[in-house]
């Protein structure tokens, strides 16, 4: 017996989830795992042994061994998926319980994490917040999407905005999303070898995002090509200087020599 009501058969030791899927169900409908569990089911944060954090909606209920009960009001169904077959809070939910709970640099993080995984923008965090006004947690979210910036363009939007720079500055007009060494490049100059690669919000925030861009510029520095990466923030804020550093570059790959 896991908990009072829920057994684990046919198991000698728990599959992944167990722990969750066994809270979960322990408290009866309507229960979601939330709050730090939920992100780490989420892949936001590092995984954990603690206490499972479920949130329930419209009763009271008791903290469980090994479970910790956040009991709210109401709970809006925009608010509540299923991941793995689990009753769990959306991401964008999981984010604002979350900063009830978390330090900013674990907030930021974890909001790092699910943009750079598109598992939220910032329209969705924008609504998760107005369905709950007057949380604890919506302060210090709030402020760090006002502080670092959502991107505000989709990759298709961001290509095209760089497109018509490069339109405008009559710059020789590149090929767009081609395979170059194995890999998909945004925008590519063929006889300058020249690509440019539009970057996520914050995408150098996790290991593993850092690693694979490392990886993919070594690639095509040693096949001969000069990368420059590109921000949302400098396409939509800094576009005079971006245009200037593309002329730069395409000079320069383009000299004799």
């Amino acid at each position: 017996r896991v908990h009072r009501g829920v057994y684990l058969v046919g198991h000698t030791v728990l599959p992944p989830l167990a722990r969750e899927m066994a809270a979960v169900l322990a408290l009866g409908g309507g229960a979601v795992l939330s709050h730090r569990s939920a992100a780490r089911c989420w892949l936001l944060t590092p995984g954990s042994e603690g206490d499972i954090d479920v949130t329930v909606a419209g009763r009271i209920v008791a903290n469980r061994r090994g479970v910790r009960v956040h009991c709210v009001s109401t709970l809006d169904s925009g608010d509540t998926t299923r991941r793995h077959d689990l009753p769990i809070t959306t991401p964008a939910r999981t984010l604002l319980d979350l900063a009830d709970v978390a330090d900013e640099r674990e907030l930021e993080r974890a909001v790092d994490e699910a943009f750079v995984r598109r598992l939220v923008d910032r329209r969705r965090l924008v609504a998760v917040l107005a369905r709950a006004p007057g949380r604890h947690g919506a302060a210090p979210l709030k402020a760090l999407i006002r502080r670092e910036g959502g991107p505000t363009l989709t990759r298709s939007e961001a290509e095209e905005r760089v497109l018509s720079l490069v339109r405008a500055a009559r710059l020789p007009a590149p090929e767009v999303n081609v395979r170059i060494e194995g890999h998909v490049v945004d925008l590519y100059w063929r006889q300058e070898r020249l690509v440019v690669e539009i970057d996520g919000w914050k995408y150098h925030s996790t290991r593993a995002a850092f690693e694979r861009d490392r990886r993919r510029d070594a690639d095509l520095d040693a096949a001969g090509l000069r990368v420059i990466r590109v921000t949302w923030r400098q396409i939509v804020d800094e576009r005079e200087a971006l245009v200037a550093r593309l002329v730069r570059a395409l000079m320069v790959r383009s000299a004799p020599g």
